[in-house]
């Protein structure tokens, strides 16, 4: 199994934790925590697909089904454990988000899709998981109103698309902008750094 697949199991594992994790925080039953856990991890690369007339990842490939299942039970099952390792979870996830940027700009440039369309499709893929956890949570979507979090998964994709039109090696490249996707979010974390509120003065 290749390292890209490997991460890509790994976000989709931890997406699925983040979504039950959610879904507990709001009270939902079991089977609604399921449904947010799996939208949480698959849900930005279904609405990908879709758009790209592509057949959806997780219909050919039913082992991601399997990992959400996983991901949302370990947390039920271990939610100590899971509180203790906040840190490593958000690790995992900043990783997550920088793999499904690069597999969702890559997917769109192999479909002919203009840089710039390659781009939003990278950061779709990583985040619009997420944003249907929260609209389906009642919550204004995180990436909206809190942490830099859409905006690093942009500039990793604006740095892939411009090594690639470069014909930088695609490994090279891969680590390149997933390198600036992990960097900024988690500096823009620790240094509390978020985008400008807009407000009634503006």
């Amino acid at each position: 199994m290749d390292i890209i697949k490997t991460l890509d199991y790994i976000g989709v594992f931890v997406f699925a934790m983040s979504g039950i994790l959610a879904a507990s925080e709001k009270k939902l039953d079991l089977f609604g925590g399921i449904i947010i856990a799996f939208v949480t991890a698959l849900g930005g690369g279904t609405l990908r697909d879709i758009l790209l007339n592509d057949k959806i990842g997780w219909i050919t490939n039913t082992e991601y089904i399997y990992i959400v299942f996983i991901g949302a039970i370990f947390v039920l099952l271990f939610k100590k454990i899971t509180k203790q390792i906040r840190k490593t979870i958000f690790l995992f996830d900043s990783i997550g988000i920088s793999i499904f940027t690069i597999l969702g700009v890559q997917k769109a440039i192999s479909f002919d899709t203009p840089m710039e369309i390659a781009i939003i499709f990278g950061v779709m893929t990583a985040t619009f998981g997420g944003v249907i956890r929260d609209i389906l949570c009642n919550e204004i979507p995180l990436i909206f109103r809190k942490e830099i979090y859409a905006t690093a998964c942009m500039a990793g994709a604006i740095v892939y698309v411009s090594l690639h039109s470069m014909e930088v090696n695609m490994l090279v490249n891969t680590l390149v902008s997933s390198t600036v996707i992990v960097s900024l979010r988690t500096v823009s974390v620790i240094k509390k750094l978020r985008l400008p509120i807009i407000n009634d003065r503006i």
